[in-house]
């Protein structure tokens, strides 16, 4: 099983439409399984198409470039917030397996659209052959924040989680694994693994470099971006993609690749 991670800066990004079809062909040469997307923006004027998603939908017009590839992959998608006053922001999870069923929820203390702290969860289980997995696509706050503090908004991500299941939690998670006493060993310390720590081969470390948006004043790289599992899983290899080696760079974050043996 083939996983890919990618916060998508979603409409900030020069030549987005030309980000789409290079993340879409990267998609599909990789083959894989799941994709959890975060800042997945649409504005909010546009056309609406079906349910809540409009025509520019970020995770749509991806999957349309999918299908112009050949490639089939159903994608659910909720928001949370309005970003930069003018879109509607969430998560997104796609997929070229069965969707048994899925949800959003809230683990933020606001829940209202207009405050951009707000944080919603995408969730939604999956059959990959025969096997039934349920992946979150995360998009947290920061350690410490007086508003919106971490380790509530992770205690609630934790609260609906069924640990009889097979459950994935992935995406931007805002603190860095690279630094201890903070909000990475406050997960790790509650049962969850990184994949990242169990990989037999790891190829690339740091998810954001320098300054980018919620890191105004970040001057160093971090390990940001990460595939947590609450089962401890045989992980062949995890690695950085679109790091402008490992495919171009489309988002202020590069993206996070696992390749994961169900059958061992």
């Amino acid at each position: 099983m083939r996983l890919l991670t990618l916060n998508c800066h979603a409409w900030q990004e020069e030549d987005q439409l030309e980000k789409i079809e290079q993340i879409a062909s990267h998609i599909a040469n990789r083959d894989y399984d799941v994709v959890c997307l975060q800042e997945v923006s649409q504005l909010m004027e546009t056309p609406i198409i079906d349910g809540n998603i409009r025509d520019d939908n970020f995770a749509y017009l991806l999957q349309q470039s999918l299908a112009r590839l050949g490639k089939t992959y159903a994608f659910v998608w909720d928001f949370a917030h309005i970003g930069f006053d003018v879109y509607e922001e969430g998560a997104a999870i796609l997929t070229k397996h069965p969707v048994l069923k899925w949800d959003a929820y809230y683990v933020s203390r606001s829940h209202d659209t207009m405050d951009w702290k707000s944080r919603k969860i995408v969730r939604a289980t999956i059959d990959v052959d025969g096997t039934h997995v349920t992946f979150n696509s995360c998009h947290l706050g920061w350690w410490q924040d007086e508003v919106e503090p971490f380790d509530e908004q992770f205690n609630n991500l934790m609260a609906r989680m069924d640990p009889l299941e097979w459950t994935f939690f992935m995406g931007d998670f805002n603190n860095d694994a690279l630094e201890r006493d903070g909000g990475y060993d406050y997960m790790m310390h509650r049962g969850l693994h990184d994949a990242f720590l169990l990989a037999e081969e790891t190829v690339g470390v740091e998810t954001i470099q320098g300054k980018i948006d919620g890191w105004e004043e970040n001057q160093k790289g971090l390990r940001i971006d990460l595939v947590l599992s609450n089962r401890k899983v045989d992980v062949e290899r995890v690695g950085v993609v679109f790091d402008g080696i490992l495919g171009p760079v489309v988002s202020d974050h590069f993206g996070v690749e696992v390749d994961i043996n169900v059958s061992r």
